[in-house]
């Protein structure tokens, strides 16, 4: 349903010359590709179970240093490989559980168990003043394959191909997710759309770490994939100091994401940073 991945590494590589010439904005789904068009069924109510006023002081989130995500050995998170031996381990291998295939399957399903968990739990919510809606879970969804994205890339080969697993098991959901909002009829046209958006947001968010890039630029990315509901509105005061908030916390895991060790990230056994422990 759904080119390979690796389309989209053919698209990040030519950010340098698009931030150049000007012409990025073209590349962006935010002037194209409204979230009105890939809201939930007209006929779904809105959820409207949200903060009218965030709970925290955003301007004094996310303000420490990056450090490694890595799980400890002995968290009772860690999703690690069966260690088995003996008949049942020859038996096992007959059966390819241990051919690199099996293993790449079963550590992108962890991973993007990881990047579900952070996006599925109440906190980012609540810390962030958003409604829990198709649209905004959506974005966060697309934020933090991004996040993950990029570090698998930092790897080599090896991360990209892992990263390709990761982006249909995350097809595969967000499939799942459109079908649960209502929408079976043009399934694959709406898939179509969310795709598009996918790219148009990945390609923002890596233009907006760029060194030329302007100091408010992923704050501004973010505004507009996350908080607006058309890219164009002005953020309130509220709004902007969460977008603020936002931008700092997600250059923060960017940072903690590259401290973290290469097993850590490729076999899954790594968390986003908490915002449950935030002062709610």
């Amino acid at each position: 349903m759904f080119p390979r991945l690796s389309r989209l590494v053919t698209q990040t590589s030519k950010l340098r010359s698009l931030s150049t010439n000007g012409s990025l904005n073209n590349l962006s789904f935010l002037s194209r590709y409204g979230y009105a068009t890939v809201a939930p069924a007209p006929d779904a109510p809105p959820d409207h179970n949200f903060p009218s006023k965030s709970p925290v002081n955003l301007d004094k989130l996310f303000l420490s240093k990056p450090c490694s995500l890595a799980l400890p050995n002995d968290s009772p998170l860690r999703i690690d490989e069966p260690d088995y031996e003996g008949f049942r381990r020859f038996i096992l291998k007959l059966l390819l559980f241990y051919s690199k295939q099996s293993i790449s399957i079963r550590r992108a399903n962890v991973i993007y168990k990881r990047i579900a968990s952070q996006v599925e739990k109440p906190a980012i919510y609540d810390v962030f003043n958003l409604e829990k809606t198709f649209k905004i879970t959506f974005s966060l969804l697309v934020l933090h394959m991004w996040l993950v994205l990029r570090r698998l890339n930092e790897e080599g080969k090896e991360g990209v191909d892992l990263g390709q697993y990761v982006y249909e098991i995350y097809n595969h959901d967000v499939e799942v997710r459109v079908s649960k909002a209502g929408v079976n009829l043009l399934l694959l046209k709406w898939m179509k759309e969310l795709e598009k958006i996918f790219y148009g947001n990945v390609v923002a968010y890596d233009a907006a770490l760029l060194p030329e890039a302007k100091p408010n630029e992923l704050q501004i990315k973010i505004w507009r994939n996350v908080f607006s509901d058309d890219g164009t509105t002005t953020p309130d005061d509220t709004d902007l100091k969460a977008a603020k908030a936002m931008a700092r916390y997600v250059r923060r895991e960017v940072g903690s994401l590259s401290l973290t060790d290469k097993e850590s990230i490729l076999s899954g056994n790594f968390s986003f940073t908490p915002l449950e422990n935030k002062p709610l």
